[in-house]
């Protein structure tokens, strides 16, 4: 729906080396990345840890104390924040509460001076693109939450930016209305075909959402790929712990065979546990393994990876039931489908059960 006249090839935006502190404090530490053409891409990362800075430094609010910014081919060193070929929706949303949803989403168009037709013509296709088509008259104290998010979202697309920046635009949202504007973004995206750049510190949105993803950390990226790829191959203990639920294991490397690592359970006298080798590990270093709850079951004979414990914690919760397994004092989480066709009794408080995974579902993180 919306055209532009982009090249084909390079990424859109490119940072490199970009810093930025303020009063002695380090919000963006010597960030690059790519960021390509049509791509759904989330900075992602607790309070504080730079993602919004970085946001901000893109859309020309701040400037760098070093590294370039390159957006389309073009260093942004010189370029205020209105002619950045970007647009942004704030979590507030920003929107002004005397005018109806037509005039907030024509204000920028007349800003810069578009003819009258024009202008109806962008507000009339904005207005179909999110679905707002009966409420053009009404102003922002008449709408739901969902549908003032709306209005920022078509006023920013209006412009025909070249990349949207969304500073956490569903935080204001409740559970529910959250996941029905996960799915609503996604698809508005999808029919605007242009980058989206979007900061959050919820995890399950920046995976439900984004095409790739950036972990941030004290300022810095800690990694970055596709969502599936950073979930299931974290690159250290932070992205474990952090993006989704993990069991991280603290181990010593007591041998190799076969491209595997045999690791002992430190606490637990006598458990060895097997995970891919990852290169780099010396004999008798000490190290963790990352497990996901959810690759780990209530064992059966002939699986690898047995552990014995006991059961600390059992909570149902509708999809799932989730466990606390003590090991020799490590406590190990389990998640659980729960199924109408599963056979037995499930676990309870006090019960003691052997639990396995995987050899291929442990990731070993050296730091």
């Amino acid at each position: 729906m919306i055209a532009s006249a982009e090249p084909a090839s390079g990424p859109l935006i490119r940072l490199e080396g970009v810093s930025k502190s303020f009063g002695g404090v380090q919000a963006v530490d010597d960030v690059s990345l790519d960021i390509a053409r049509g791509e759904f891409f989330a900075l992602l990362g607790p309070s504080g840890c730079g993602k919004t800075t970085l946001l901000r430094l893109i859309a020309g609010f701040e400037t760098p104390d070093r590294g370039r910014i390159v957006i389309d081919g073009v260093d942004m060193a010189q370029t205020p924040p209105w002619r950045r070929p970007v647009n942004t929706v704030f979590q507030s949303y920003a929107l002004f509460p005397h005018m109806t949803v037509r005039a907030n989403i024509a204000f920028g168009l007349k800003q810069d001076g578009l003819p009258r037709a024009e202008i109806e013509r962008r507000v009339r296709e904005m207005l179909a693109l999110v679905r707002l088509e009966g409420e053009a008259d009404r102003k922002p104290a008449q709408l739901s939450g969902g549908q003032r998010q709306r209005v920022a979202l078509a006023r920013a697309l209006a412009k025909l930016p070249k990349a949207l920046l969304l500073d956490e635009p569903l935080a204001a949202l409740d559970r529910k209305l959250r996941d029905e504007m996960q799915s609503e973004l996604a698809a508005i995206q999808r029919r605007v075909g242009i980058t989206f750049i979007f900061v959050t510190h919820d995890q399950d949105e920046a995976m439900t959402l984004s095409d790739r993803l950036a972990v941030m950390r004290a300022g810095r990226v800690e990694q970055e790929g596709a969502p599936r790829a950073v979930y299931e191959h974290p690159a250290t203990r932070y992205v474990a712990d952090f993006l989704g639920r993990a069991n991280v294991i603290p181990v010593r490397l007591v041998g190799r065979d076969d491209a595997r690592l045999r690791l002992a359970i430190e606490g637990a006298a006598g458990v060895v546990i097997a995970a891919p080798d990852c290169g780099g590990v010396a004999e008798g270093a000490s190290v963790c393994v990352a497990v996901r709850p959810e690759n780990i079951a209530f064992a059966e004979p002939g699986q690898p990876n047995r552990v014995r414990g006991t059961v600390t914690e059992a909570a149902y919760a509708g999809d799932v039931s989730r466990y606390a397994v003590d090991v020799g004092g490590l406590i190990l989480r389990v998640t659980r489908p729960n199924r109408a066709d599963e056979a037995g009794p499930r676990p309870e408080r006090g019960d003691t059960v052997e639990l396995c995974w995987p050899e291929a579902a442990g990731v070993v993180l050296t730091r």
